[in-house]
């Protein structure tokens, strides 16, 4: 499959006041897709946190860093945020959780969609499905060899599991080209994203994965070796215009 092109990914994570998920989702989807793309960004996906309901999630991806500057310059100093900032940082306690990243390999990028973003008041194609985001923090970079090793030994485990990786990736360690927007620098991740169409789904993956034998013997031993700290999972359920869903 084809991927999109985006060599530089952010993963964005928001701490919204309680309540105040909605109302962001809905400016957001309205107001800041087609002017975000229309100066240079992907907007590859945003996402309401099933654990945390007072968290939101988006996805944004970049040609270089470069032109991530460019684009961010553009979009912020420009009439649309200008206009609509106010009431989107009023929804926010946090938006400095942002990691970025890089596909892990040529081929670690996320895939094109088979559908079109819906427009803005038009339904959402079905099925609905869930994205899992899995976060491995390491104590060190993951290289070459890591990148090989996923590719060789875990995906494999994750897709006769049910959890194929729809994208994997990892730490972008160029400057923050934009400084107006924090990056949280000096961590080594490796983030992959796998779709389910439901709950049930995504629950019937780890349980497979945790009662693997392969998983126990051949996979995690390597990994927590690496890992830093317990790996973060996001279940994350796409917005009604979010690209990836």
């Amino acid at each position: 499959m084809k991927a999109l092109r985006c060599p530089v990914v952010e993963l964005r994570q928001y701490t919204l006041h309680p309540g105040q998920r909605d109302v962001l989702i809905d400016l957001f989807d309205r107001e800041f897709v087609e002017t975000q793309e229309a100066v240079g960004a992907t907007i590859l996906g945003q996402f309401r946190d099933l654990d945390d309901p007072d968290r939101f999630v988006w996805l944004r991806g970049f040609d270089d860093m470069p032109s991530r500057a460019k684009t961010l310059e553009s979009f912020y100093g420009g009439p649309v945020w200008k206009a609509h900032r106010d009431q989107a940082n009023a929804t926010m306690i946090d938006s400095d959780d942002v990691l970025l990243l890089r596909p892990a390999s040529p081929l670690g990028g996320f895939p094109t969609p088979s559908d079109a973003r819906p427009s803005p008041g038009e339904p959402a194609p079905p099925p609905p499905s869930l994205l899992l985001a899995t976060i491995w923090y390491g104590r060190g970079p993951f290289d070459t060899a890591f990148v090989e090793f996923f590719q060789q030994r875990v995906r494999p485990v994750l897709a006769e599991t049910g959890g194929e990786p729809l994208a994997y990736l990892r730490s972008e360690h160029a400057p923050n080209t934009f400084p107006a927007l924090p990056v949280r620098t000096n961590e080594e991740v490796f983030v992959w994203f796998a779709r389910f169409t439901d709950e049930g789904h995504l629950d019937h993956h780890l349980n497979r994965l945790r009662r693997s034998e392969r998983w126990r013997e051949e996979v995690l031993p390597t990994l927590s070796e690496r890992w830093a700290r317990t790996p973060q999972r996001l279940r994350l359920a796409p917005t009604e215009r979010s690209l990836l869903r």
